[in-house]
C-alpha cells in the first residue's frame, strides 16, 4: 500500500506548518528548506496558494494524489458543500478515526496499527487504512492487542470527549462514529475552498 515515506520535517517546513505533529526540527527551523529558505520569499501566486493547500491536506491525512483526486470526485458528486464533503471523507478514513479516538499518537502510527490487524470495525478485523467508517460503526482495539504498550501509552493521555462526533466506550477500548463531523468540529487548519477552486480549473 503506497504512502509517503520521505522526510517529514522538510515537508512541514515547505508548507509552513508542523502538519505531522510535534516536530523538533521544524520548531528549530520554521522556514522553508534550502540555502535561501530563511530569507523572505516572493508572494505565492493564486495557483501556488491553492496547490499548497491541497498538498497540506494530502500530507496531513497521509493520502497520495490518486486517492485524493478520487475522494474529491466523490465529494463533488455528493450533496452539500464540496469542500466540507471532502474533509468529512478524509475524517472517515479508518486510520484517521483510530487517531481521533486516541488509540494512536499520530495518523502514521494509526495506519500501522490498522495494517498490522490490531483494529476492528463492528467486531471484525479490518486492515485497510483507507476503509471508510460509516456513522453507527464501532472502531475498537482487537482484544489480544489491548495490552500493547504503544496503545496503552497513547490512551493514557487522551481526552476522549474531545470530538463530539465520536462516542468513546472504555469497555471495548474504542468508540462509535455518531455522525459525520461538522466543519467547525474538524481542527485541521485547511482552507478547503482553495482546493475546490484548484480542481475546478483542471
Amino acid at each position: 500500500m503506497a504512502r509517503y515515506t520521505g522526510p517529514k520535517s522538510k515537508i512541514a517546513r515547505k508548507l509552513g506548518e508542523p502538519i505531522f505533529g510535534e516536530d523538533k526540527a521544524y520548531a528549530k527551523r520554521p522556514y522553508a528548506p534550502g540555502q535561501h529558505g530563511a530569507n523572505k520569499r516572493r508572494k505565492l501566486s493564486e495557483y501556488g496558494t491553492q496547490l499548497r493547500e491541497k498538498q497540506k491536506a494530502k500530507y496531513t491525512y497521509g493520502v497520495l494524489e490518486r486517492q485524493f483526486r478520487n475522494l474529491f470526485k466523490k465529494a463533488s458528486a455528493a450533496k452539500g458543500v464540496t469542500g466540507e464533503n471532502l474533509l468529512q471523507l478524509l475524517e472517515q478514513r479508518l486510520d484517521n478515526v483510530v487517531y481521533r479516538l486516541g488509540i494512536a499518537p499520530t495518523r502514521a502510527a494509526a495506519r500501522q496499527l490498522v495494517l498490522h490487524r490490531h483494529i476492528t470495525v463492528d467486531g471484525g478485523v479490518v486492515n485497510i487504512a483507507s476503509y471508510s467508517v460509516a456513522p453507527g460503526q464501532v472502531v475498537a482495539v482487537r482484544e489480544k492487542s489491548k495490552s500493547l504498550e504503544v496503545i496503552q501509552d497513547s490512551l493514557a493521555g487522551t481526552n476522549h470527549s474531545k470530538y463530539p462526533w465520536i462516542e468513546w466506550d472504555e469497555n471495548v477500548k474504542g468508540g462509535k462514529l455518531l455522525h459525520l463531523p461538522q466543519r467547525e468540529d474538524i481542527p485541521e487548519n485547511i482552507k478547503e475552498q482553495l482546493i475546490v477552486e484548484l480542481y475546478s480549473k483542471q
